[in-house]
């Protein structure tokens, strides 16, 4: 399987540059997620890796060769649309083999791998089916198996689990994350659902603006965004301004208090070897799950107030909670056994490791 990079890409469409100088590389084997809202770039991208765009400028590589202006076929990649794209009027095996028909491979080739693709997204028995008479779900695998069974070096998935109900989507983020290793395929997956990417991604690359805002791994990238937009985009967060008043240092990180109109509170940079200065201006991001209902005692990384409301969602319950200072905060709550009623007066607090400090 091939290794992918893009080096420096920029697409233009008229005057609206839909790519920055975009550089990414996706290692061999790699399940890379492009993420981010609508709008920013991100299946421009994927459509400039999968030659069905020509960037203005810059170059693709799929291992040392470059691709940038080679068609799809011939590049060797296999796309999986979120439209599914299947002949509704030809059979499940008719539509898997469309690939093949076209390379003018031999009958009894054709029905031997349509078969081991079949097999692969577990739709045995499902040859003379027709496409209308096919679930959701099963026509999605259907659409996986015609990009396999032309054993492409390359897979290219478009937000493939976006018509899908909540749970056939976990079912299905499952099945392809299993397939993309099992078969040991570079896989390049675009999607804006921040929990798909987290829970499927071996790296990941959040997108705005045409520009690549942060790359690395599903953790790394929730636990330390690179930035306000990151850290409100990949999973939900409250944000706060404040002013640096101590700086810590541990080894190649520094603990931070920070003092804002609201209260105070401590934690880590988001950058190894930053140290914020005194007095800098600076945003804190507190998760909503990072807090535990009790009074410590400490001043720092504490809320105090009556809840405002409340969502329960079975494995947790989020409030929302109207501090003394005024503002409202989003607090989780993991396994909950009692539900706090509207009114009810409450104190959190979080510790300062799993705080973090962003720079502005």
């Amino acid at each position: 399987m091939d290794a992918i990079r893009a080096e420096l890409l920029v697409k233009k469409f008229g005057d609206v540059r839909a790519l920055n100088e975009v550089s990414i590389s996706i290692a061999e084997g790699e399940l890379f997620f492009l993420l981010g809202a609508s709008g920013c770039g991100k299946t421009t991208l994927l459509r400039c890796l999968a030659g069905l765009e020509t960037p203005t400028t810059g170059r693709v590589l799929y291992g040392d060769r470059d691709v940038t202006r080679m068609a799809t076929h011939k590049r060797e990649a296999a796309m999986v649309f979120q439209s599914y794209a299947l002949w509704p009027h030809m059979s499940v095996a008719e539509n898997v083999a469309f690939g093949l028909v076209e390379r003018k491979v031999p009958q009894k080739e054709i029905d031997s791998r349509v078969d081991q693709a079949l097999a692969t997204v577990h739709l045995e028995g499902f040859r003379e089916r027709r496409i209308d008479q096919m679930s959701g779900g099963q026509q999605q695998r259907v659409g996986l198996a015609r990009a396999l069974v032309v054993r492409p070096r390359c897979l290219l998935l478009d937000e493939p689990l976006s018509n899908l109900d909540a749970k056939l989507r976990l079912e299905m983020r499952r099945e392809i994350r299993s397939i993309v290793k099992e078969n040991n395929l570079t896989a390049v997956y675009v999607t804006h659902d921040q929990e798909e990417a987290l829970s499927m991604a071996d790296r990941m690359a959040v997108m705005d603006a045409g520009r690549v805002i942060q790359m690395g791994r599903p953790d790394e990238i929730y636990r330390y965004p690179v930035n306000a937009h990151v850290a409100g985009f990949i999973g939900e967060t409250n944000l706060l301004g404040g002013k640096v008043i101590e700086v810590i240092d541990v080894g190649h990180e520094s603990t931070v208090r920070v003092a804002s109109n609201v209260g105070q509170f401590k934690g880590r940079v988001n950058r190894r070897n930053w140290r914020p200065s005194l007095g800098s201006k600076v945003q804190v991001s507190m998760r909503p799950e990072i807090f535990t209902e009790g009074d410590t005692g400490e001043k720092v990384n504490a809320i105090r107030g009556e809840v405002l409301d409340r969502m329960y969602l079975g494995s947790h319950i989020q409030y929302r909670i109207k501090a003394e200072s005024g503002r409202v905060w989003s607090v989780s709550e993991m396994n909950p056994h009692v539900i706090r009623e509207n009114g009810s007066e409450v104190v959190f607090t979080a510790d300062s490791k799993d705080v973090t400090i962003l720079r502005l």
